[in-house]
């Protein structure tokens, strides 16, 4: 039987985040809200955490599921490099609705499905996200719907659809809207948009060189549009985006903003999404936050790899 917890309520709201983590570290699903719409939760680390999420969305090991951060510092310990283009967009644009791909740290120790090496990532700006992702460090996390159908925008919606494959379910209340997150690709030598989403293509060119993937083609050959920032495809009359040859994945809503959240325009945009040297104004890469520092206070990527856990930064 589900649990739901209406996270309006202080105690209700402490009480679920705390069921929430511990359904995770069991290896079950959890539902949560973000900036654009609701989305369905896994242990990044667990492969069969991350099976059954993909067994709940209806899909298969070819759409993997992006991953929400809840700090840069735990971002970076996922990738090899983000480069200069990279950093630029993660100082303007984090958190928030942008999902970067990049290419994963070969230190890691988990299996998301076909990634081809990539890894779609974003850290959402929503503050009951934001704290959970705190607790437990990176989350797969797709979008909350069975595949082919639209997004959940309330937990109403995604327990319809989800019913007891999802262990928690935290109500925050409407999503603000249906647009996905936009998806760059950083796996190239230029920075490439996959997904148009809630920031636009001249946002981005004011911050970083971009190239347009020609949204007319049925499809890239490179495989041009992700779903769940993990593959690149194009949509889907249901809004799925296809694979991208990169393994990164955008989300299955048409107008999903999510990283993993079909981005939108999140629900306390005036709230600091992060605190203490993760600060929504601070630069994403400093040198205490270099991509080989521990995830997790001591522990450096390789050792929090090997033990298969989730790294949050403290």
């Amino acid at each position: 039987m589900s649990a739901r917890f209406d996270c309006a309520d202080p105690d209700q709201r402490i009480q679920g985040l705390a069921e929430a983590e511990t359904a995770l570290r069991r290896g079950e699903l959890v539902v949560i809200p973000t900036d654009t719409v609701y989305g369905i939760a896994a242990e990044a680390f667990d492969p069969v955490a991350v099976e059954g999420l993909l067994k709940a969305k209806g899909r298969g090991r070819d759409m993997p599921p992006p991953v929400l951060v809840g700090t840069v510092r735990a971002a970076m310990a996922l990738v090899m490099d983000l480069g200069a283009a990279g950093k630029d967009l993660i100082d303007e644009f984090w958190p928030g609705a942008l999902t970067i791909i990049c290419r994963s740290s070969p230190t890691l120790v988990w299996d998301l499905g076909d990634t081809k090496g990539t890894v779609a990532v974003r850290m959402p700006l929503h503050p009951v996200a934001l704290e959970l992702l705190k607790r437990t460090g990176p989350l797969a996390v797709s979008s909350a719907n069975v595949s082919g159908r639209p997004p959940a925008t309330s937990c109403d919606e995604a327990m319809a659809q989800l019913g007891d494959s999802v262990s928690v379910y935290l109500d925050a209340g409407p999503c603000p809207g249906d647009v996905p997150s936009t998806i760059v690709d950083l796996t190239g030598t230029v920075p490439r948009l996959l997904r148009r989403g809630v920031i636009p293509a001249e946002r981005l060119r004011d911050v970083i060189l971009l190239e347009v993937v020609d949204e007319a083609a049925p499809e890239d050959p490179a495989g041009a549009v992700p779903e769940d920032p993990a593959g690149a495809v194009p949509e889907d009359p249901a809004g799925a985006v296809a694979e991208d040859p990169a393994g990164a994945v955008a989300e299955d809503a048409p107008v999903e903003v999510f990283h993993d959240l079909p981005a939108g325009i999140p629900d306390d945009a005036g709230e600091a999404a992060v605190t203490g040297e993760d600060a929504p104004g601070e630069a994403a890469v400093t040198g205490q936050d270099a991509p080989g520092e521990a995830v997790r206070g001591g522990e450096d990527v390789a050792d929090q790899a090997n033990h298969a856990r989730r790294d949050a930064a403290e």
